[in-house]
């Protein structure tokens, strides 16, 4: 016996599914198997759209990160950049400190004073030779006495216009006459070629003088003003057999370390060397 034919059965089925949909609307019988079919469906969706979530996650880290290296070399540059300033700070620092000790030793100085920087440091070994930025035009002379805030540093010996060769008295052709401060013993202090080192020749083994004792400027000669600091003695050493003591003194100016210098001038009353 032949069932209804597929025209009638369709339409039957499309009723059916109409009257499930209006009670399902009305009564909400169908929740559970949506529930359990959303259930069943979710891992597929998640699969589906799970490329698409991956390539935005790495597009966004990438991001990130291009941006977080971008601003870590802008960080470090401003870090170099504020160190830089910062070393420069400390010298202008540095530089001032200097500045205030040569005003402040200018000050005590009772003759007329200039004020000159260093420009160049001879570089051979067996001189003792520094220019500076002072020269005939601003009142610089031959044999003008050079100091620092803490002692004689030399004198000049060349003269340009704007510039000055100046001697220090560590070199091996430099002589200074000094004598010690606590007992007016007078000598001669000679340099030596090293930058911290002067000898006092013909020093008799019975001389009253002693290891700290200081050296100034006598006056004899008339190319150092008399009381200014030269050396200290730091090696007194007598050999019986040797008509003479060695003497060992170190100079009182900072001489490798000086960057401002004092040219002391002459008073009117002072005669020319």
């Amino acid at each position: 016996m032949q069932g209804p034919p597929i025209t009638i059965r369709l339409l039957l089925l499309m009723l059916t599914s109409v009257a499930l949909m209006t009670v399902d609307h009305r009564q909400n019988h169908l929740d559970t198997i949506r529930a359990g079919l959303s259930l069943v469906v979710y891992p597929l969706q998640y699969l589906v759209d799970l490329p698409s979530a991956i390539a935005h996650w790495a597009s966004d880290n990438l991001s990130a990160r291009t941006t977080l290296v971008e601003e870590n070399q802008q960080l470090h540059a401003r870090q170099l950049l504020l160190e830089v300033r910062l070393q420069k700070l400390y010298a202008l620092e540095a530089e001032n400190a200097r500045l205030r000790e040569l005003l402040n030793s200018a000050s005590k100085v009772g003759e007329q004073v200039l004020i000159g920087e260093l420009l160049a440091v001879d570089q051979d070994p067996f001189r003792r030779r520094v220019l500076i930025n002072k020269g005939s035009d601003d009142g610089v002379f031959e044999g003008q006495p050079l100091l620092d805030a803490y002692g004689v540093l030399g004198q000049v010996v060349e003269v340009t216009p704007f510039t000055s060769s100046a001697l220090l008295i560590t070199d091996p052709s430099h002589a200074i006459p000094v004598q010690v401060n606590r007992n007016g013993l007078r000598a001669i202090a000679l340099g030596t070629g090293e930058a911290e080192r002067l000898e006092i020749p013909h020093i008799p083994n019975n001389a009253d003088i002693q290891v700290g004792d200081l050296l100034i400027t006598s006056g004899l000669g008339r190319r150092f003003p008399p009381g200014y600091p030269v050396a200290t003695i730091t090696e007194f050493e007598k050999d019986p057999s040797q008509p003479y003591a060695r003497v060992v003194a170190e100079p009182a100016a900072h001489l490798e370390r000086s960057r401002e210098v004092l040219l002391v001038s002459r008073t009117a009353e002072e005669p020319s060397p």
